[in-house]
């Protein structure tokens, strides 16, 4: 059966129907799944004369991978990638629907012409289906229900500069205003979680948990305070003012009629009646142009950019989990469900926890490649591993795994997010310029079942976490993520212990740097096949593009992810 042949009908001896592998037939019919057969030597006597049936042996069919968190970068940056070679990727990958996210394409996706702009630069590309989030930032409150009624699937923003300047991030007036425009939507905001916060001086970066019986501290200590672990000497008293910027603790009183000053200023230097802000260093220069002031101290002069760790000293824990606080404030307030994108710190998880338990219709991705790379294996100058938030230590990685198995963190993505090689400073090697993203749309599936079938994961959690959930967020339950019959015949067909080796030249992004490049992974697609088109096989493709567009009308139906109830409503797409 070639790329392109509509089929009737698929047999395999193990087919994923719910939480049981067992032998059965799919019966297919306009692109839509009619029955499933108990037995996979069953009648075909339902299929339509003239169409085909499948017979994939013993290869697992499973229902297609939903991608929700894919940057395609069409229209705009085309160079970086675009709808004909991601959806390629996708369903090279058993991908069957991936939803695009409204930056880094220019324009982004932030109004309802921009939106439009979009959909005409996707048409006739797509090899799989392709729904659209729109994005949240300041001044774009009244495009927000135009773009509801348009079918976007919903909105996302950042806590933080997003890297681009046509997709700037939003303050918290911002955020209130957004969540009061969409109460009442069913839609969702999604954050990138991060912000710039204020570190302790002194402090160091902290990638796992506190130690046993410490409190966690949410707030930085007072510039000049030490971390304490044990009460002030007898006799000492507690200071409840911080000590001036670059102060030392000092345990005696000063003499009589000294001031506070014991030594003149540097030469040069103006007087200073204030400290600096803690963890910002004394600035006798302005900054270098493009650059942005930052809160979270940069690595010292003396800090090598080639060294992975000076990128991740950069962007510590805390920016993630005081994003995520102000996140589940907002969710608790105003109800709008909220998702917290690409978790990569552990240490918000307790946070997130709460928040749901206290009723926030809050949920949390993470990705591969936070589940895949560790920050100790990543060596000098391989800045193909650079993304934001930052890959942590292999401690954070279990806790990571750990929160996923406990239903903590509710599915996983690729973030998909490339650039050209020459963004990606591997001539010079340095974190601090390099682009922050990763390529890794192809080989989800893959990379995910490498690592989870070896922590007692079973398929039927892929099938919950890759494709059920991921669906679920971005309202395409009731078509996409299961196989049932009335849901959409997407289908991947793959052998979860075939191993193989990511070589560039199978490799269908259009930039082909991966940190994945040279690994061997668990788990080989063979067969992908989007609404009862075969759009990929063994390394070939369907003739033309098969996908559509998918557009989610205001009040879609869905199980929601928050509380299992469904809200009902109409749904469109084309």
């Amino acid at each position: 059966m070639e790329p392109g042949s509509t089929v009737s009908a698929v047999r395999s001896s193990r087919v994923l129907c719910g939480t049981e592998i067992r032998p059965a037939l799919i019966v297919i019919k306009e692109g839509k799944i009619h029955k499933i057969l108990p037995n996979s030597s069953g009648s075909t006597g339902d299929t339509a004369a003239g169409s085909e049936v499948l017979d994939v042996g013993d290869h697992l069919v499973m229902p297609g991978i939903v991608d929700c968190h894919v940057h395609v970068n069409e229209p705009g940056r085309t160079t970086w990638e675009g709808f004909w070679t991601a959806t390629r990727a996708a369903a090279a990958g058993g991908v069957t629907t991936i939803v695009d996210m409204p930056l880094n394409s220019i324009p982004p996706t932030t109004t309802l012409d921009n939106f439009h702009e979009k959909m005409a630069a996707a048409s006739g590309k797509c090899f799989v289906d392709t729904a659209f989030w729109g994005g949240v930032v300041p001044g774009n409150q009244l495009e927000l229900l135009p773009m509801i009624r348009a079918g976007v699937a919903g909105f996302k923003c950042f806590l933080i500069h997003s890297g681009v300047e046509e997709f700037p991030h939003v303050t918290d007036g911002d955020l209130h205003i957004a969540m009061k425009q969409l109460q009442g939507t069913g839609s969702v905001l999604l954050f990138h979680a991060e912000r710039d916060v204020p570190l302790p001086s002194g402090k160091e970066e902290r990638d796992t948990p506190l130690p046993s019986g410490k409190e966690e501290r949410d707030t930085p200590l007072p510039s000049g305070k030490e971390e304490r672990d044990t009460p002030l000497p007898s006799g000492k008293e507690e200071r409840d003012v911080p000590l001036p910027s670059g102060k030392e603790e000092r345990d005696t009183p000063l003499p009589s009629g000294k001031e506070e000053r014991d030594t003149p200023l540097p030469s040069g230097k103006e007087e200073r009646d204030t400290p600096l802000p803690s963890g910002k260093e004394e600035r006798d220069t302005p900054l270098p142009s493009g650059k942005e002031e930052r809160d979270v101290p940069l690595p010292s002069e003396e800090a090598d950019p080639k060294e992975y760790s000076t990128f991740l000293k950069s962007r510590p824990d805390v920016m993630e989990l005081e994003a995520i606080r102000t996140v589940t404030e907002l969710c608790l307030k105003y109800q709008v469900h909220c998702h917290i994108v690409h978790l990569s710190s552990a240490q918000p998880l307790a946070l997130i926890q709460a928040a749901k338990q206290a009723g926030a219709p809050l949920t949390v991705e993470t990705t591969h490649h936070y589940l895949s790379l560790s920050a100790e294996h990543i060596l000098a100058g391989a800045t193909q591993f650079k993304c934001c938030p930052p890959i942590r230590g292999v401690a954070n990685q279990e806790q990571l795994w750990s929160a996923l198995k406990a239903g903590q963190i509710d599915m996983v993505v690729s973030d998909h997010s490339p650039c050209t090689p020459d963004l990606k400073r591997l001539d010079s090697g340095d974190f601090t310029q390099a682009w922050g993203g990763i390529s890794s749309l192809q080989f989800g599936l893959s990379l995910f079942w490498t690592s989870a079938s070896k922590k007692g994961f079973t398929l039927p959690d892929v099938v919950r976490l890759l494709c059920q959930r991921t669906a679920q967020l971005c309202r395409l339950d009731n078509q996409k993520g299961s196989l049932v019959p009335g849901h959409d015949a997407d289908l991947v067909i793959w052998d979860p212990e075939k191993e193989f080796e990511v070589k560039d030249a199978s490799i269908h992004h259009k930039n082909k740097l991966t940190p994945y490049l040279g690994l061997t992974l668990l788990g080989e697609v063979s067969v992908t096949i989007v609404r009862g088109r075969v759009v990929y096989k063994q390394g070939s493709f369907s003739p033309t593009p098969l996908g559509k567009h998918l557009l989610l009308p205001q009040g879609t139906t869905q199980v929601s992810l928050c509380d299992g109830e469904k809200t009902e409503g109409t749904q469109a797409s084309r």
